[in-house]
């Protein structure tokens, strides 16, 4: 046994008598969208601090937890929050809760974050279909010993982003009348937001949005078999783009203006998957 895979065996362990159900789905909700849960008959909460072997959220806009509900009839396990590369832990242990969630059975995972338009065309409160992503500067969460329980040495990227979930976020979108940009997410480490020549080089790079998580997560889960969808809200625009200082309450505040379009999109693509 890999020694990642004992430590999220003992994870497992620790809160098994606590989940309700195997979960069919996985969502990770980014920063200014974890209120999407209170829309949620509720059937379990377990909290990332009550885990053995998991990080610990300090970020106040991630609350750290797991949230087990039926939408639709379905069974998904939401992670209330995230754990993050700038907090100071590993890219390995930022993706244990993604890979936690398959262990629990999800086979599918949506992943949600708040991202900087470095696409001048976007604008605050857009949302966007991640379609391909890029890794800045940030190292991936499959180095050192591969984890043979979970997956393959050298797993494929090619779709890394189900076209057919895609398809299935589009046509829900068409259905409530909600405007999706569609484009191409970058992963810097954070915590500072970019400078605006760094906003320039990845605009003339071909990418549309950039943000502080989500590709390290979308690489284990495809590397575990998860079939995976992204979508950004599009909270600001990149340094140099926008005429006002980048700020965290921003972020917040766009996020959750956009959220009940959010909301009706997860159901929706829950029951079409």
């Amino acid at each position: 046994m890999s020694k990642e895979y004992k430590v999220l065996t003992e994870a497992l362990n620790s809160i098994k008598k606590k989940i309700p159900y195997e979960p069919e789905i996985a969502i990770t909700l980014g920063s200014g969208l974890g209120d999407f849960v209170n829309e949620l008959k509720q059937d379990a909460v377990i909290d990332y601090k009550d885990i053995k072997n998991f990080p610990k959220t300090t970020n106040t806009n991630h609350k750290g937890k797991y949230i087990f509900a039926k939408i639709n009839g379905v069974k998904v396990v939401v992670m209330q929050g995230r754990i993050h590369f700038y907090e100071g832990y590993t890219t390995a242990e930022a993706v244990r809760p993604t890979r936690l969630a398959k262990m629990m059975g999800a086979k599918t995972l949506i992943v949600t974050n708040a991202a900087g338009g470095t696409n001048k065309n976007f604008k605050p409160g857009d949302l966007m279909i991640i379609k391909d992503h890029i890794s800045f500067f940030i190292s991936n969460p499959l180095l050192g010993e591969n984890v043979e329980e979970l997956g393959l040495r050298f797993p494929d990227m090619t779709n890394v982003y189900d076209p057919k979930i895609i398809k299935a976020i589009k046509s829900v979108a068409t259905k409530n009348k909600i405007t999706m940009r569609e484009g191409v997410y970058a992963q810097l480490t954070g915590p500072s937001y970019e400078t605006a020549t760094e906003v320039k080089l990845l605009s003339k790079l071909g990418i549309d949005a950039v943000g502080m998580s989500t590709v390290i997560e979308v690489i284990a889960a495809r590397h575990a078999g998860m079939k995976v969808a992204g979508i950004s809200v599009i909270t600001n625009l990149g340094t140099g783009l926008s005429k006002t200082i980048l700020d965290d309450e921003e972020v917040k505040i766009v996020a959750g203006k956009v959220s009940s379009k959010m909301k009706k999109i997860i159901l929706g693509v829950v029951g079409k998957i």
